[in-house]
């Protein structure tokens, strides 16, 4: 299939060839919700706690008469019926980790790549160079394509003047296209991306 390339000041640049592969692929919404939920699980950290009665700091006495107060029975003031007291069944340090094949990783990347085709989300550049890392050279960058809302710029390898120039950018993120998954191309409304991305997006996941 070929898509359409802009130049940087959203001036036609012709098209280019890509593999249908990867950004033909037909959509799929159970593989794209488990790839998501499976990357956004693995982000936890997994460190909640709570104390048990056990490890309460307060004393083991009881507080008083089993019978005879007309009051409820209790136990030390480490219960969890007491303000303070340990609390029962409540969350402990867990590992919120999940597999998934790496088949089905690699499909739910190429159906995310390809909805941003079908939804005319996808923005193809022949080059992103910057000689200094500047804000308006990515400001002037999107005014020029027009779009707004959340925004993915892939480059073919990490550029630290693209980097450093969206750092104080609200809603734009950088990625080079070796570092891409499901997840990171999903979120984002927009994407922009150069050339060399693209052929290196289809030489590294456009293998049957």
């Amino acid at each position: 299939m070929k898509l359409k390339v802009k130049k940087i000041n959203n001036t036609s640049d012709g098209t280019m060839s890509v593999s249908d592969y990867v950004w033909g692929t037909e959509f799929n919404q159970n593989v794209l919700h488990q790839s998501i939920v499976h990357f956004l699980a693995n982000k936890r950290q997994g460190n909640h706690d709570t104390q048990t009665r056990s490890e309460v700091s307060y004393s083991t006495r009881k507080l008083r008469a089993q019978k005879g107060t007309g009051n409820a029975r209790l136990g030390s003031r480490r219960s969890p019926n007491m303000i303070g007291g340990g609390v029962a069944h409540g969350p402990h340090p867990r590992s919120y980790n999940q597999k998934l094949p790496k088949k089905m990783k690699r499909l739910a990347l190429r159906v995310s790549l390809s909805d941003k085709v079908r939804s005319n989300n996808l923005f193809i550049i022949d080059s992103l160079k910057f000689s200094n890392p500047k804000v308006s050279n990515i400001k002037n960058l999107i005014n020029d394509l027009d779009i707004s809302g959340k925004i993915l710029i892939i480059t073919e390898n990490t550029d630290q003047n693209i980097v450093k120039s969206v750092k104080n950018l609200k809603d734009i993120e950088v990625l080079s296209a070796s570092l891409l998954n499901s997840l990171e191309v999903t979120y984002p409304k927009n994407i922009v991306i150069t050339k060399e991305a693209v052929k290196k997006i289809d030489s590294v996941w456009g293998n049957i």
